[in-house]
């Protein structure tokens, strides 16, 4: 009965989703989205939402995936925070028309670059960060002056009704819809005529979303993640070292339980190292989860039970299982599963050819560190890619050699809260990047407009062509201005041509 009514109330949004649509379009022909006080505006109604329903925030996520309101801040509201700041105090120059430079053949011309949002666009979002992978590109879409559709995850359900109750309360609800649903309403939307759909989810949904966008060749960005591996070079100093793995293990476990896109996925080591590595995690595991993490406070939980029985599959494979050296315990009705710490498990077992998306780290084992960087290029590339060194030879050949959205060394996580990197993937990893002003020029346009007035042409713009006009062209294009004297002189003679 209740998934019958579930049903319905998707059929009833898909039935009044062309209206909504329309209304959309026609309020971004008025204009009023193209004001920069309406765009600022906006972005103060989504700082407002943060900080009047933080509690709420929290406590939808905690329901929905068990976060700790300490990492809800961190990963998501604060990043918010910032980002609505940070477009605040650079929206007018993001706006600005900017001048450019024209050949002199087009003398006496001017020319600017004129930024202007592309119309109506759609936001598809995950539920691993559900506000975060809502709202941060809903800031550029807003900054750069669109309306938009925003669908979160219904993987997330309570963040997803926060988000569609309580964010119309601060916005323009005539530019901005949020729009629930399961894979129907998605559906639906992606059958709809957009200039912009932005999706953030698995590769294989991308291609789905991909495939209905090409039907009315919609630009698309996708953010699809992939294995994202941690390279850890060995340290002399205890203080790096304790430094490096305790980040590992934070950007490991401390995000939504390894459920985040740019979390690390495994790790390479020199085999002489792991040894050591495995006792030293196995040590900073206990002292950030306790001896019994299922008791923390400080882990989140795994999304939904076909998410933790896709995760018990790739432990149940037994050489999977015999690799286990920490953890390993599941916990089926409170979806939970202990940070587990793997040794060198086999490379085509799907705990390696997938993404882990959970809290499961395998540790890969090679003769020499040096020998990641032909590893890594064996793989697709990666969202991120994390490298623990203080070898500055191998800094560069990792940058140099390998392809990746972001190489982040002696970290990890953190280039997802700077405003001025591109956030985003490559290859099969996704395509497209935000964040700051890389997420207004997502959702905008750059116009070129160039402007002439009549009182100059050049005669030999024009035809009838002769070899004489060739050479006029040649020495304007090559700025040779002696050339166009001695030529306009009758002082050099043009070269014949064929």
């Amino acid at each position: 009965m209740e998934m019958e009514m579930e049903m319905e109330m998707e059929m009833e949004i898909v039935r009044d989703l062309e209206t909504k649509m329309e209304e959309l379009r026609e309020y971004y022909r008025s204009g009023k989205t193209k004001e920069a006080s309406w765009r600022k505006s906006q972005l103060k109604g989504v700082l407002t939402f943060l900080k009047e329903r933080e509690e709420e925030i929290f406590k939808a996520l905690k329901q929905d995936i068990g976060k700790h309101h300490v990492e809800a801040y961190r990963d998501e509201i604060g990043i918010l925070i910032k980002s609505v700041h940070f477009a605040l105090k650079h929206l007018k120059k993001w706006m600005s028309i900017r001048k450019a430079e024209l050949p002199w053949v087009a003398y006496p011309t001017t020319a600017e670059v004129v930024p202007e949002p592309l119309g109506l666009v759609l936001i598809i979002s995950s539920w691993n960060l559900p506000f975060g992978l809502s709202l941060e590109p809903l800031i550029g879409a807003l900054a750069a002056g669109n309306t938009v559709v925003l669908k979160p995850s219904e993987l997330s359900p309570t963040c997803s009704s926060l988000l569609a109750n309580a964010l119309p309360n601060y916005l323009d609800n005539n530019a901005v819809k949020v729009i629930q649903g399961g894979a129907a309403v998605g559906e639906q939307l992606l059958e709809q005529k957009w200039d912009k759909i932005l999706f953030t989810g698995s590769a294989r949904v991308g291609r789905i979303v991909m495939t209905a966008a090409a039907k009315h060749l919609t630009p698309v960005n996708l953010e699809l993640g992939g294995k994202c591996p941690a390279i850890l070079d060995s340290f002399s100093s205890s203080w790096d070292r304790e430094h490096a793995m305790k980040r590992i293990l934070s950007g490991k476990y401390g995000t939504c339980a390894g459920q985040a896109c740019i979390g690390i996925d495994y790790v390479l080591v020199e085999k002489k190292l792991a040894s050591s590595l495995v006792e030293s995690l196995k040590m900073l595991v206990k002292k950030m989860y306790g001896e019994n993490p299922k008791e923390s406070n400080s882990i989140a939980r795994i999304i939904n039970k076909q998410h933790f029985l896709r995760l018990k599959s790739l432990l149940d494979d037994p050489e999977v299982k015999a690799s286990v050296v920490y953890g390993g315990s599941l916990d089926e009705d409170s979806l939970f599963i202990e940070p587990t710490i793997l040794l060198d498990p086999p490379l085509d077992a799907a705990i390696m050819t997938d993404e882990v998306f959970g809290p499961l780290l395998p540790i890969i084992t090679l003769k020499k560190i040096e020998d990641s960087i032909e590893f890594v290029n064996s793989k697709p590339k990666a969202l991120a890619l994390y490298v623990f060194t203080k070898n500055e030879k191998l800094k560069k050949r990792i940058i140099s050699e390998t392809s990746s959205g972001s190489v982040t060394f002696n970290d990890a996580i953190v280039q997802y809260a700077a405003d001025t990197l591109p956030f985003g993937g490559v290859g099969e990893s996704g395509f497209g990047k935000y964040h700051g002003k890389f997420s207004f020029d997502m959702f905008s346009h750059e116009k070129a407009v160039l402007r002439r007035n009549f009182l100059i042409d050049f005669w030999f713009r024009f035809p009838p062509w002769n070899d004489y006009k060739l050479q006029l062209f040649e020495s304007f294009y090559l700025f040779d201005y002696l050339a166009i004297v001695l030529l306009v002189l009758g002082l050099k003679k043009p070269r014949r041509c064929p």
